[in-house]
């Protein structure tokens, strides 16, 4: 590889960037300063440094505001959040880069933890910022980073079922993953829980509070772990980066487990999963079924040398925020496009029939149309369908078809 392989696990409070050659992982806050006189930005030390002196102004909450398209004034000038977020990442970036020689990046995944469309959006804009081809970065969930970094483990880790509690600054969140074997292909299917038992980590300052915050764990894990086999049980957060403070949860989730803590463990998640897209084969050799993938897969149905068949679109597996399609077709008998739309209970699938009569009326087979599709999340498909016509005989229309349909 001659550039930067790089994982980027973003969050308000703090980002983590690992980093392949050289082997390595940053630890800032997702903070960026700007300098009131110049115009120069800084982060991490610098950005706390210039801060304290008095001759910059610093800005966070970088996430928040892409989402909420909040802006930020410095010395009277306005500064829309998807700029500081370029300007954070530009830095931040630089950090990795400056110890590699000033190499560029080849591959880079950014893991957030609600996939939202705004955000996803801004991160591609930054990439464009950064000169980084689109087409080398990636943005994915929290639980499919989860899912890359137990599925490059030896096979005895996730032989079975695989637990995680990650406890952040002011979150408690559950990740459960499990291999499904005996298919045509292996699946791995993850779920993410938002626990209501969550605690701010300011509890753990006095003795009452970590006692109290143990027995929190203890039940939770009671109620999710019950009797169940784990291969793996894995701690992550903040709130790990200690465990004397819980010694009964401890000794509940290590009794004959194996018990993992890693601090990382998703801005490494994603650093496998940016080496592995710049491979020509995937060394993953499963579909990955969890929040940001696809559960359904979508075909339509087509005639090829005058039979049947299916065409798929989008497959279950399939990144949803990348799954965008534009195929042409020749419509032929009753004006109408049938997609088929099959969950992985065979018993849930639907036909979702598109009418084109709004199209002008033209002889059998010479009406030829584009169909897009996209997705604004997992569960929601935009149709696009476009007139384009059949040559001089038959111009083109400019009537367009846009349809949502519910997964």
């Amino acid at each position: 590889m001659d550039g930067l392989v790089i994982g980027v696990d973003l969050r308000d409070a703090c980002t983590r960037i690992s980093c392949r050659e050289p082997d390595k992982t940053w630890v800032i806050p997702t903070v960026i300063c700007k300098n009131k006189t110049k115009d120069e930005w800084y982060v991490d030390e610098e950005a706390y440094a210039h801060t304290l002196v008095g001759d910059g102004v610093m800005e966070d909450k970088l996430l928040t505001q892409v989402i909420k398209d909040g802006t930020a004034t410095i010395e009277g000038v306005r500064y829309e959040g998807l700029f500081l977020l370029k300007m954070f990442l530009k830095k931040a970036l630089e950090l990795p880069q400056k110890e590699a020689g000033d190499a560029p990046i080849e591959s880079l995944v950014f893991v957030i933890g609600e996939l939202n469309v705004r955000l996803m959006d801004g991160l591609m804009y930054c990439a464009d910022f950064l000169q980084i081809d689109r087409s080398r970065v990636h943005v994915i969930s929290r639980t499919e980073s989860f899912v890359y970094y137990v599925m490059s483990q030896k096979r005895e880790v996730w032989s079975n079922q695989v637990g995680m509690f990650d406890l952040s600054e002011d979150s408690l969140r559950y990740y459960e993953m499990k291999v499904q074997r005996g298919l045509r292909q292996m699946q791995v299917a993850a779920d993410r829980e938002d626990l209501e038992e969550s605690f701010h980590l300011d509890v753990l300052e006095s003795q009452a509070g970590a006692r109290l915050a143990d027995r929190i764990l203890c039940s939770c894990a009671d109620r999710l772990l019950q009797k169940r086999l784990f291969s793996a049980i894995l701690l992550t957060g903040k709130g790990f980066d200690n465990t004397d403070w819980a010694p009964e949860f401890m000794r509940q989730i290590c009794s004959r487990r194996r018990v993992f803590v890693e601090a990382d463990l998703f801005s490494r998640g994603a650093l496998f999963k940016a080496e592995d897209s710049l491979q020509e084969k995937s060394s993953y050799a499963f579909t990955c079924l969890c929040e940001g993938r696809l559960k359904t897969t979508v075909s339509v149905r087509v005639l090829a040398r005058d039979r049947e068949s299916q065409l798929t679109l989008a497959a279950a597996g399939d990144n949803w925020y990348e799954a965008k399609s534009t195929t042409e077709f020749i419509v032929t008998g009753t004006p109408e496009l049938e997609l088929i739309v099959a969950p992985q209970d065979p018993r849930k699938k639907k036909l979702v029939k598109i009418g084109l009569s709004e199209f002008p009326k033209r002889p059998d087979r010479t009406t030829r149309i584009s169909l897009s599709l996209g997705f604004s999340g997992e569960k929601t498909m935009i149709v696009v369908i476009k007139d384009l016509g059949f040559g001089e005989l038959f111009p083109a229309s400019d009537r367009v078809i846009r349809q949502e349909v519910s997964l």
